[in-house]
């Protein structure tokens, strides 16, 4: 029986560091299809049971704060027992804390048969996957993930993102439908319709016009209470409006999974945007906002609470959020299209990778039945297990309306004991949080995404959104050693100055200063790394 995490030691730890490495491929080439004949003869490929008699296994499974702190009373895990037979402990760890004792289990040895919503890393499956810490699940896939295979089939850059620089698989994704357009938008560029209509104004359609709206917006009295409170755009961090904005200066031609590097649209070349004289443009665009008081003071420290009361007190003419109607209560924002720039590039760049978590789900060498468990991930792959994941049972949990459009019973969306609907779900189930592995689609997803106004962003969005959307490129040891070294003081360099550009405590006289910085950092040696990831991934 695996120990729990919380007893590690340090000695243990250190000791283990020590070691070559925990396993050995002779480990993982029994898990991928050299089971004794015993192993799999309690096994039914098809169908359910998975197993005639009931196994069990062990999860590290993350845990959202606001979920059940015992999975087991959770309607779909125990009606899930019941039909496939397989007893699962799901040994719940903490989003905050998740980090730090997955590190702890991996390096000391002591983990279970499942990392369950974990978050393991594409460099963690590359580091302990060939060591032998998680099983390949290439053969595994094809032989017992019938739900898995078709969607791979389906969709070619889930082999690429999942494939290690060794060739094998060695985990399965939380996976959003590249057709599910509001799910990868995820938090629109909002404006206020109300404000707009009051400044007699059209929905801006270039990134002059909605200069001119925020500049309206900051001198009108719109909220009517006789001051001159409104802020013309909040949010948390600079981040979310310069990939909302950088599409209007053709930037981020591969989507928001590759904010560095994506390629030149005429020589179809990588190119690193962060230093390109296009990506200046766009920050002395934002520091000009700034400066004319039309962005939030306070949009480098808030936290979200504090950016949904003000959303709440009717002070913001544009925000970015998942949804203002769900965490604001207003339902008197639109999602803004891509927005023309000012050499007539219109591009909606903030289109996210469909695979979110590429190690959402690994089965590791102490696992004695990974046909079976491969077999219980699979069955969310597909549509009957998707819609039981998160939608649960007709009837108990759900009902079709007359169009045939499911729809949660009203104990969950009008619950009688005064709890918000996020609370009511997790009666029934554990996907509230996120990180989660399966598939989502907006046919049986009902988060904010699928709401009338969300789905409206998306279609004004859809005709100028990022096609060929790059997932994740997954690195070598050594490429990662690099990247998590030099580059990532590349990037947090380059964080450190897009702010002090935007709020102009760096001017932009100090722009080829800032340029030359990045390139003695180790600019070259990262493009090289890239550039070989990238043709991995081309030839996955």
């Amino acid at each position: 029986m695996w120990k729990k995490w919380g007893s590690l030691s340090l000695s243990l730890v250190i000791a283990a560091s020590l070691m070559a490495g925990c396993g050995s491929s002779e480990d993982s080439g029994e898990a991928e299809g050299e089971q004794a004949p015993e192993a799999t003869s309690n096994l039914n490929e098809t169908g359910m049971p998975i197993v005639n008699e009931q196994i069990t296994l062990d999860f590290f499974t993350g845990k959202w704060a606001g979920n059940s702190s015992n999975y087991d009373e959770v309607l779909v895990w125990d009606k899930y027992q019941e039909m496939s037979n397989i007893d699962v402990n799901f040994n719940l760890v903490p989003f905050e804390t998740l980090t730090e004792k997955r590190n702890l289990a991996l390096a000391g040895g002591d983990y279970p048969d499942v990392f369950y919503s974990a978050r393991v890393s594409s460099a963690e499956l590359t580091r302990y996957g060939p060591q032998g810490v998680f099983i390949p699940l290439n053969d595994l896939i094809d032989q017992y993930a019938p739900n898995f295979k078709k969607l791979m089939d389906e969709n070619p850059g889930i082999r690429k993102g999942l494939t290690m620089p060794d060739g094998n698989i060695y985990s399965l994704p939380s996976f959003y439908d590249p057709n599910f357009l509001s799910m990868l938008i995820g938090t629109p560029l909002w404006i206020n319709e109300d404000w707009l209509k009051q400044l007699g104004m059209d929905e801006p359609d270039t990134i002059d016009e909605f200069y001119n709206y925020l500049k309206a917006v900051k001198e009108t009295d719109l909220n009517g209470n006789g001051k001159n409170d409104e802020i013309p755009f909040g949010g948390t961090g600079i981040t979310s409006i310069i990939d909302q904005v950088k599409g209007a200066w053709g930037l981020g031609t591969k989507g928001l999974g590759h904010k560095f590097v994506d390629v030149d649209a005429d020589t179809n070349e990588l190119r690193f945007t962060k230093t390109l004289p296009e990506y200046k443009e766009m920050l002395q665009f934002m520091n000009k906002l700034y400066s004319e008081g039309l962005i939030d003071k306070e949009i480098f420290t808030i936290e979200s609470s504090a950016l949904n009361a003000k959303g709440q007190a009717d002070l913001l003419g544009s925000t970015i959020v998942p949804n203002p109607d769900t965490v604001m209560g207003k339902d008197n924002y639109i999602g803004l299209a891509a927005l023309e720039g000012p050499h007539g590039d219109k591009l909606y760049s903030h289109v996210k990778v469909p695979m979110v978590h590429v190690g959402a789900f690994a089965i590791t060498d102490k696992n004695e039945h990974p046909e079976a468990t491969i077999r219980w991930m699979d069955h969310f792959f597909g549509q009957e297990g998707a819609t039981f994941f998160f939608m649960g049972e007709e009837g108990t949990t759900y009902n079709k309306n007359a169009d045939g459009e499911l729809e949660y019973i009203e104990d969950i969306t009008n619950n009688p004991n005064g709890l918000t609907m996020d609370q009511a779900l997790t009666q029934y189930f554990t996907w509230t949080g996120g990180s989660y592995p399966g598939y989502v689609k907006g046919e049986y997803f009902k988060g904010s995404e699928t709401l009338p106004n969300s789905m409206e962003a998306a279609e004004k969005a859809e005709p100028d959104a990022v096609e060929d959307i790059w997932y994740n490129f997954n690195f070598t040891n050594e490429e990662t050693d690099f990247m998590s070294s030099v580059g990532k003081d590349i990037h947090d360099y380059i964080g450190e100055m897009e702010a002090k550009f935007v709020n102009g405590s760096a001017s932009f006289d100090e722009w080829d200063t800032y340029v030359e910085t990045i390139n003695k950092m180790g600019l070259d040696e990262y493009m090289k790394i890239y550039q070989a990831a990238y043709e991995r991934y081309n030839a996955s």
